[in-house]
């Protein structure tokens, strides 16, 4: 079932309203009225969206019989369910971990000097846009460049995105660092315990919180940011 509106209040129907037309409504409006995403050509085809899906429930050319009413009745029951999903999830999943963004932003100088790192206490917690909307009401747009994060077994460092940007971030870890893995990362960086940076330097890991605090604070120092 759908959340209730009684277990949410007031301010919180509002956010979920205002991210629920965001990040599904306007997508759909915008396929339905012929809109492109950017004016740009894409690199590449995105064909699993969700008119996509749709788009593949009609009836195929060449099939014997068409199932026009069939296959619409299965169009609704697909975007009924996508869209209890995504209301389900908002109230559910993204909306409780607010707090505990909020909770390592206002921390974010007990964790590091420089104030550009949070640790988030919530094991795989969504925090990206809790944490823009936290920049932009405190007028600190863009000091956040790391965060840190619980894994199963181990610390990840995160870059931090620039907002609607896609995968460009505000600070990749070190270029060097790139691409090196275990007991190779430890011995570049001097930093023991350390997992791997992945290819494009947007994230990093360590076996030990304060392995990745080390990994975040140094790459802050090779950047020339603190």
């Amino acid at each position: 079932a759908v959340v209730s509106t009684q277990s949410t209040g007031e301010d919180n129907r509002e956010i979920i309203y205002r991210r629920l037309y965001e990040y599904f409504f306007e997508e759909v409006d915008a396929v339905d009225n012929g809109i492109n995403q950017t004016e740009e050509k894409p690199k590449y085809h995105v064909t699993t969206t969700l008119a996509g899906r749709v788009k593949s429930l009609n009836p195929n050319w060449n099939d014997e019989k068409q199932d026009f009413d069939g296959q619409f009745a299965k169009a609704m029951n697909l975007v009924g369910q996508e869209l209890t999903d995504r209301i389900n999830g908002m109230a559910r999943v993204w909306l409780p971990a607010k707090n505990l963004v909020k909770q390592a932003f206002d921390d974010r100088f007990n964790v590091h000097p420089s104030g550009k790192i949070i640790r988030l206490s919530g094991d795989g917690c969504p925090w990206k846009q809790h944490l823009y909307d936290l920049e932009e009401e405190t007028g600190t747009e863009g000091s956040i460049l790391y965060v840190l994060a619980k894994s199963a077994d181990s610390w990840r460092v995160i870059t931090v995105g620039v907002k609607g940007e896609g995968f460009t971030n505000r600070l990749p870890l070190p270029e060097k660092w790139c691409g090196v893995r275990d007991e190779a990362l430890s011995e570049l960086t001097g930093i023991p315990q350390c997992v791997f940076v992945h290819a494009s330097g947007f994230i990093g890991g360590n076996r030990t919180m304060e392995g990745a605090l080390q990994m975040a604070s140094k790459s802050l120092e090779i950047h020339g940011k603190v």
